[in-house]
């Protein structure tokens, strides 16, 4: 016998589970399924940090607010642990700190402040060196990914009634019934959440979406003596790539600065984002190389600019490199939100800009209020 449900959601990462928990809480029936015996992608391979600051003015900061909210209610009510709270971006160029002061004093930004360099070191004595100043967020958090994908999917399947089918392909969609490795499965509604799987369903659509895949290199690191960190830690390399900041003075002549400066930086996309575990260690990340098929290799040259820059901020390298890793995600230029409608009663949903973690539940609500606005 077919299992019949309301929404059939196609991928057991953060956006597919958000799916799974907004079309629940509504009261409808739920089944996730993943090709995978746990999420493997990119939500459980990034730094778990879940952003508000720097997002485009209007439907994306609403959207990183709305998530970071759900987020604090996911956490109390399955138990995660938030690892740490807030965001610094440390201002190591006069022109950062033309940006991130101007941004501060936007709308978007209630709440932020930046730092002149005197107050700056007092306030944030972690950061060593010369410092143009520090631009403040109180509204990120960080869980430890890893660990919080499947606590989150247990908690779903225990509380919410979701039912999980690991390891279990979707091969193909044909009205409403799913033709899956394991039999059909029927349902009135499907939300396909590939990450960068743009072949397996609706391939020749996504091949005409302008997707790409990018690679990161992460790693996880200790330094000799303790110290905590003030929420998570990011510099000048950043405040180019927040869309928030897109036309403020002093971003266009940062940018130029960056790529003489530090031209290797800019050419493997790299950025410095440090967060702190439980245990004192630091996630720090990440690269940015884009290719359709991207190697599995790790490159020791590209974790020497991500240790760079970290030196740069905290005074010196870390003492030990306890793992490192790769990720994989979709990556648009033009598209950071990608949803589209194949079919009536299908969604299409993609992360396109590598921040799924930090719209995902809001975007969730949203597809799946559209999906059931008839009934």
């Amino acid at each position: 016998m077919t299992e019949n449900y309301d929404l059939a959601v196609v991928g057991g990462g953060i956006l597919g589970l958000a799916h799974a928990l907004a079309a629940a809480r509504s009261g409808r029936r739920v089944v996730v399924f993943e090709r995978d015996a746990r999420a493997n992608g990119a939500s459980v391979r990034m730094s778990g940090l879940v952003t508000v600051a720097g997002h485009a003015a209007g439907g994306a900061t609403r959207r990183a607010k709305r998530s970071r909210d759900v987020w604090a209610e996911v956490c109390s009510q399955a138990g995660l642990r938030i690892e740490h709270e807030g965001l610094s971006i440390v201002a190591r160029r006069a022109e950062a700190a033309t940006a991130l002061e101007a941004y501060a004093a936007t709308e978007p930004a209630p709440g932020c402040a930046f730092y002149r360099p005197d107050d700056a070191h007092a306030l944030f004595p972690q950061f060593r060196g010369d410092i143009a100043g520090v631009f403040w967020s109180p509204d990120e958090i960080r869980v430890e990914a890893k660990s919080a994908l499947p606590k989150i999917a247990a908690w779903l399947e225990d509380t919410h009634d979701v039912a999980f089918r690991w390891e279990t392909a979707v091969t193909a969609i044909e009205g409403d019934v799913l033709r899956t490795s394991r039999g059909p499965v029927s349902a009135q509604a499907v939300v396909v959440c590939p990450g960068d799987d743009f072949r397996t369903l609706y391939g020749e659509r996504l091949a005409a979406a302008g997707l790409t895949r990018a690679k990161s290199q992460m790693l996880r690191v200790r330094y000799e003596e303790g110290f905590e960190l003030p929420g998570a830690v990011a510099t000048d390399l950043s405040v180019p790539r927040m869309p928030g900041l897109e036309g403020l003075d002093g971003v266009e002549a940062l940018r130029a600065r960056l790529e003489a400066e530090q031209p290797e930086h800019i050419q493997h996309g790299v950025v410095m984002l440090a967060s702190q575990s439980a245990d004192g260690s630091l996630v720090v990340g990440s690269s940015r190389t884009l290719e359709a098929t991207p190697d599995p290799f790790q490159s020791q040259a590209i974790d020497d600019l991500i240790l760079e820059e970290l030196a740069a901020v905290f005074g010196k390298r870390p003492k030990q490199i306890l793992s490192r890793w790769t990720g994989t995600y979709a990556f648009s230029v033009d598209r950071p939100l990608f949803v589209e409608a194949p079919e009536d009663n299908v969604r299409v949903v993609i992360a396109g800009a590598g921040a799924g973690a930090s719209a995902a539940f809001a975007i969730g609500e949203d597809v799946v209020a559209d999906l059931f606005k008839a009934g």
